[in-house]
């Protein structure tokens, strides 16, 4: 992937078009455009839109907390949160999620707090939560990598009878990866649980899809591997739910993997450290703006006399409230160990390692020692 580099060429979209329950009006479709997927009861979807606005406050909040300085960085998900929450709410407690670095969201619905999820992001530990109670593996920064551990996970518990299914995000440049092909091939030739989501935001940073491929949309690539793979509106929470929640049914009755490419766009930039004017067109931002998953759903609620102000007024308020935790959490200076550093990477300490501790303890008592000299010679 190239970074920050200069090109606004015209953006060229799949030709094949995508899965959708609700147009960009948020009017229910039928017929063809629907893949044969059903739109998912006003009380399921009134609580994914409920999930959807609270889940972009807290973004929204962590993005200007980053511009202020207290995250080291931030990749923010603004406008792909029906792909984010429409795919995750479709799996249960029991289920094992594997995310990426862009995901905080999903871990948001999934039940971990803020100041646990935003932990790496600010520096202070590579994981901020314990992963078997949450069921959630820490945010994977290397591309791909996680789709192999998620392979791995559900291979293991169907050989121990454990009905659970393993689901796996990947962005559209992880697809360019090895480990993305590697996952997709194992979990499909040992039909392991396992959903794939690819979400397509058309960027790997500064890489747009079509310098990554010629396939026509990316979830062609699965019937190479042998499994089913859908092309949906990722910017539809409806077709997103509906279309996964198959996905993680067929996975658990034994019919194996799955890939899902949901085509959105990333609003923001990559992360806060970006500058993505010099690789996109304006213009293409605000195309996307209008075709924004919260309003196209909003739009449908309001049509089904769903959404009163009583409601919206609910949902801001518990929006605001997670605001107000997110800069609690992150107004608290945290007591950090350099030493943590050398615990949990072997199960039987090496003795190079231990050398390289002892060294750093000392070092840190040296410093401290100083420290304490300078305060008394004042």
């Amino acid at each position: 992937m190239s970074l920050n580099v200069e090109h606004h060429e015209p953006r060229v979209l799949p030709s094949e078009k995508p899965i959708r329950l609700l147009d960009n009006a948020g009017h229910a479709l039928r017929g063809r455009e629907t893949g044969g997927f059903e739109l998912p009861p006003v009380e399921r979807l009134l609580d994914l839109y409920r999930r959807m606005v609270v889940a972009r406050r807290f973004d929204v909040q962590v993005t200007a907390l980053t511009k202020q300085g207290r995250l080291a960085t931030y990749p923010s998900a603004y406008g792909q949160e029906a792909c984010e929450i429409g795919v995750v709410s479709a799996i249960t407690a029991d289920d094992w999620l594997f995310p990426t670095y862009r995901d905080s969201i999903a871990l948001l619905t999934r039940g971990l707090e803020p100041g646990e999820i935003l932990q790496s992001f600010r520096g202070d530990w590579h994981n901020g939560w314990d992963q078997h109670e949450h069921r959630t593996a820490a945010m994977a920064t290397p591309l791909a990598t996680q789709a192999l551990h998620a392979v791995g996970l559900a291979h293991a518990a169907r050989l121990r009878s454990d009905p659970i299914v393993t689901l796996a995000y990947l962005g559209d440049g992880a697809t360019s990866e090895g480990d993305a092909h590697e996952a997709f091939n194992f979990a499909a030739v040992w039909q392991t649980p396992t959903v794939f989501l690819v979400q397509n935001n058309q960027f790997a940073i500064s890489t747009p899809i079509a310098r990554q491929t010629h396939a026509t949309t990316l979830a062609d690539k699965a019937v190479g591997y042998g499994m089913p793979g859908y092309h949906v509106d990722g910017n539809d929470v409806a077709a997103m739910f509906a279309v996964a929640t198959a996905a993680v049914d067929r996975a658990r009755s034994g019919g194996g993997p799955t890939l899902i490419e949901g085509l959105t766009y990333r609003i923001e930039s990559h992360t806060n450290s970006d500058d993505p004017t010099r690789y996109r067109a304006a213009r293409d931002v605000e195309h996307w703006k209008r075709r924004d998953p919260i309003e196209r759903l909003e739009k449908y609620l309001v049509s089904e006399g769903a959404l009163t102000d009583d409601v919206r007024t609910a949902i801001a308020e518990a929006g605001e409230a997670l605001a107000a935790r997110t800069r609690d959490a992150m107004s608290v200076s945290p007591e950090l160990d350099p030493l943590e550093l050398f615990d949990h990477v072997y199960a039987t300490p090496r003795t190079a390692l231990a050398e390289q501790r002892a060294a750093l303890e000392a070092e840190l008592a040296a410093h401290s020692e100083h420290a304490r000299e300078e305060v008394a010679a004042r």
